[in-house]
């Protein structure tokens, strides 16, 4: 998916480089990436676009809000939702 993974570069590139795809299942990919303000790394999800727009939002914000409410040590803690800019890069 290059298109993809060019969509991705344009929405977060200015806070994070992306290093490589961690993982792919039937609905997201998932890739490794640098927070560039804080030095660290971070885990970046995004939804299949084919399913986002049979989805719409609401699918993805119901998961969000449940990941940002759990706390474990095999849990990535939810950093921020990218939606906004993803909205405005796919209407441009």
């Amino acid at each position: 998916m290059p298109e993809l993974t060019e969509l991705l570069h344009r929405i977060v590139g200015d806070h994070y480089a992306l290093e490589r795809e961690l993982g792919r299942g039937g609905m997201a990919a998932v890739y490794l990436a640098r927070d560039l303000r804080h030095d660290r790394f971070v885990a970046i999800k995004v939804v299949r676009p084919d399913l986002a727009a049979v989805l719409g939002p609401a699918r993805f914000l119901r998961e969000i809000g449940i990941a940002a409410q759990l706390a474990h040590p095999h849990i990535l803690p939810l950093l921020r939702p990218h939606l906004e800019r993803l909205k405005s890069t796919m209407n441009s």
